[in-house]
């Protein structure tokens, strides 16, 4: 099982190395090994979260989530994001862009550095709403009680999610452009940038959400209407609308789980500049680690260690949330990214062992509950 999962994960990571090795010897060698497990401590909880949208798709669309999903994430948001990044805020064409990241890769950093406080609020607004949504949800089991309940009541109060999200982003803005000069920027055009970049990050969650959400509760409908009429549903012209509809919402849930993809990517590529600025390392480097993630998502998925261990949906949130305002507080402060990953790291770890201890107290329950049976029966033979 393993071996399958993480075979083609092993490949690229050999293939990866080998190029760095060519490339640049055993130092390109060592920063592509480096930016792997960047990538790949920084976005475990990105593969929790993926995990839990994963399960609802079939095996088709898993297939597609491997493929032309592992296609954009390592080629779209690790190779050709920051080019994109660089040839917008310089306001120049992607192969002067590519040629720049090449020749001139001090000037390229410094670039795509510049854009960071837009990146940072597009993806640290996406994130929030996430977050936001799931702690709001009135859930049947929850891990932090003293937290989740009284939340979940707050949640039964329309667009909370959006207000608070908004004043998150109003407040973010606004503390940046009390120190924009720090970035060689003015104070309104930074501001602007920040207000407009987070709001753009908002309705892309909110379109892409949902209209994932619309079409997998039409599909959860069109099955039990289905079931009901079971005579009906054999027919061929109607089956066909069923199908359609399952394809509609597998199709926005694989687009959903894309841009999910890259909000958590954000950092990973930001991150990268700390370690190198070398694009062909970069992309190396994260590109392995993101075929690690894909793999590790479809791995949780395939063994059920969601249903096995609840509280890990859980972590990854918390998770999500803490990198969401991670995100947004580096607009004006620089944060490590060993901090990044180590708050994501623990917060799942956290959730983990929850789940290990439920679970053993739920077992010595069931075993105690089966002694008294026991008993019981042995008292009444008597």
């Amino acid at each position: 099982m393993v071996l399958k999962t993480f075979g083609w994960s092993f490949a690229v990571t050999a293939l990866g190395l080998v190029a760095a090795l060519l490339f640049g010897g055993w130092t390109a060698f060592g920063i592509v090994a480096i930016l792997s497990i960047l990538e790949i401590s920084l976005s475990f909880d990105n593969a929790v979260v993926n995990a839990g949208i994963l399960k609802k798709m079939n095996a088709f669309w898993q297939k597609i989530f491997l493929t032309i999903g592992i296609l954009i994430a390592v080629f779209g948001m690790r190779l050709v994001f920051p080019v994109v990044i660089v040839a917008v805020s310089a306001s120049m064409g992607p192969i002067e862009a590519v040629d720049l990241a090449l020749t001139d890769k001090d000037r390229y950093q410094e670039l795509v550095t510049d854009a960071h406080p837009s990146i940072a609020a597009f993806g640290g607004m996406f994130l929030l709403m996430i977050f936001l949504d799931f702690i709001f949800e009135d859930r049947d089991i929850k891990w932090l009680h003293w937290i989740e309940r009284p939340l979940a009541k707050l949640g039964k109060v329309d667009m909370l999610s959006v207000c608070i999200a908004l004043v998150v982003l109003l407040i973010s803005s606004l503390t940046f452009a009390a120190n924009a000069h720090q970035h060689g920027g003015t104070h309104v055009d930074k501001a602007e940038t920040v207000l407009l970049s987070g709001i753009a990050g908002l309705i892309t969650y909110m379109i892409v959400g949902g209209l994932s959400g619309y079409f997998e509760d039409k599909l959860e409908e069109e099955e039990e209407r289905e079931h009901e009429e079971e005579e009906q549903a054999k027919r061929a012209g109607k089956q066909k609308p069923a199908i359609l509809l399952a394809g509609k919402a597998a199709f926005f849930m694989f687009l959903y789980l894309e841009v999910l993809d890259a909000s958590f990517s954000f950092d990973g590529v930001i991150g990268a500049f700390a370690i190198t600025n070398d694009i062909v390392l970069m992309a190396l480097g994260l590109g392995i680690g993101a075929m690690y993630v894909r793999s590790l998502t479809v791995y949780l998925v395939r063994q059920g260690t969601l249903d096995d261990y609840v509280y890990l949906e859980h972590g990854a949130h918390y998770a999500i949330g803490a990198l969401a305002m991670i995100l947004l507080v580096t607009i004006q402060y620089e944060i490590h990214e060993v901090i990044t990953g180590l708050v994501g790291v623990v917060l799942i770890a956290a959730s983990f062992w929850s789940s290990v201890r439920r679970n053993r107290a739920l077992a010595a329950a069931e075993g105690a509950a089966g002694s008294s049976d026991e008993k019981a029966e042995v008292s009444s033979g008597v």
